[in-house]
């Protein structure tokens, strides 16, 4: 049915009343124009759409509806791998349309609990902090949560460029919202260095706000479509969530819903977790589905609402530091608020290497030794303290520098980050090495003489 008229605007919005068994989420067309509405509020038969290209120009009288009776989809075929779309997984790269006749709704569903099979195996990323001490593993969700000015693009970038996983099909899906043209630009030279297995998803800045809303749920569609479809171990890398959660408060407030802590809606919540919780693997099904969200802390509080919100839902987290960065260090990632809770069981002999869970143990109770003895040397001066805690700040220093420190373009394997890692721990005494078994140091002596 078609509908002239309109009963009111208030920003992006648009009311309609009278309309016949509206459904939510349903998908209308509005001319003139040729713009796409959805229904985020039913009242009787009153509805509210949400205009994706916004209501400039359109009028009270004149503006006709049609509603198509479907929520909004994309298109899917394996083609999509190396292309570009906007937030609406609309093709944005020049390349024509998708030719398929498969689509799907791209609100999608969380994976049931009862379905969900173990996750196991890592995803090498090739950053020695990730991959030594908060291994990413299949099927997990381990955001980072960074700051203003801090180098999370640039993280995503080289996760997004050296991102793999040994022996087997392996793609990732980009979802970047509300960034600027320089920043789009610069993920879009990333897709060019990729081997092709990248499908990439671009809200820009100037781009409605309600398409940054549909942006990570399009992204999660195509990534579920490689993985259980396809058979593929697929990565998402959604950034910036604070961007999604800030568009979510933007259109909560026009529609005059009551604000929740910091003015965001009270579906804050399970609006993230209806995103988190579709990754994992899926019982009986090939493939995983493993994502990485980028949530941009606001005055670099943790406790904000959307870190805060979002460490509920997760498996551990990467926590970037403004102090590292001051240093020069990259990537800066803080060592010991960051984890991985799924890495206990999917690294050792059989995944990485027999040896890692003990100097990842080793390495994270170090470092939390540097830090007391920092915090000593402050008050008695280092050339006070003891031999040992002196070792520690020498263990400190090569940890920041030769573990931590690296180029954006280096991507080392995880024998070379072990191995570096037993470099690091020789700095310190064998009294010191409590976390390491006898069994692994005496292994770990004999390959040395060898060498």
């Amino acid at each position: 049915m078609q509908y002239t008229g309109l009963s009111s605007i208030r920003g992006s919005l648009a009311v309609i009343d009278g309309v016949f068994k509206p459904t939510n989420g349903e998908i209308a067309k509005i001319e003139p124009g040729g713009k796409t509405g959805r229904i985020v509020k039913i009242d009787g038969s009153r509805v509210v759409l949400q205009i994706f290209e916004g209501t400039k120009n359109m009028s009270l009288e004149n503006t006709s509806t049609k509603f198509t009776g479907y929520p909004l989809e994309i298109k899917l075929s394996p083609d999509i791998l190396g292309r570009v779309f906007d937030g609406l997984g609309r093709p944005i790269d020049g390349l024509g349309p998708i030719q398929s006749k498969l689509s799907r709704n791209i609100n999608g569903s969380a994976i049931n609990p009862v379905a969900r099979e173990y996750p196991r195996s890592y995803i090498q990323t090739g950053i020695s902090a990730i991959d030594g001490l908060m291994t990413l593993i299949r099927g997990q969700k381990l955001p980072i949560f960074s700051g203003d000015g801090l180098p999370h693009d640039k993280l995503a970038a080289q996760i997004l460029r050296q991102a793999s996983v040994v022996g087997e099909d392996f793609a990732i899906v980009f979802a970047a919202m509300g960034v600027q043209h320089d920043v789009a630009a610069y993920f879009r030279h990333c897709l060019e260095e990729s081997s092709g297995g990248l499908v990439m998803f671009l809200n820009l800045a100037n781009d409605p706000v309600v398409e940054r809303i549909a942006t990570p749920k399009a992204a999660l569609t195509a990534a579920e479509y490689l993985a259980y479809d396809l058979g593929k171990h697929v990565l998402v890398i959604l950034t910036d969530m604070t961007a999604f959660a800030e568009s979510l408060r933007e259109i909560s407030s026009s529609q005059g819903e009551i604000p929740s802590r910091k003015g965001y809606p009270g579906y804050l919540y399970s609006e993230l977790s209806s995103i988190f919780e579709r990754a994992g693997i899926i019982r009986g099904r090939p493939g995983s589905l493993t994502q990485i969200p980028i949530i941009s802390m606001p005055g670099d509080d943790i406790t904000h609402p959307i870190p805060d919100l979002t460490g509920f839902i997760t498996e551990g987290q990467i926590v970037l530091d403004r102090g590292l960065f001051q240093q020069g260090i990259y990537p800066p990632i803080k060592i010991l608020p960051s984890l991985s809770r799924l890495m206990k069981d999917s690294i050792g002999e059989g995944y990485t290497r027999y040896d890692h869970p003990d100097l990842a143990n080793q390495l994270f109770a170090s470092y939390a030794r540097v830090e007391e003895v920092k915090a000593l040397s402050q008050v008695i001066g280092e050339d006070e303290l003891s031999e040992v805690d002196q070792k520690y700040i020498r263990y400190g220093k090569a940890f920041e520098e030769k573990f931590l420190k690296q180029s954006e373009y280096d991507k080392r394997s995880i024998d070379e980050t072990l191995d570096l890692a037993w470099d690091l721990i020789k700095i310190l005494p064998e009294s010191e090495l409590s976390r390491i078994s006898p069994e692994v140091l005496e292994n770990a002596k004999r390959a040395s003489h060898k060498k």
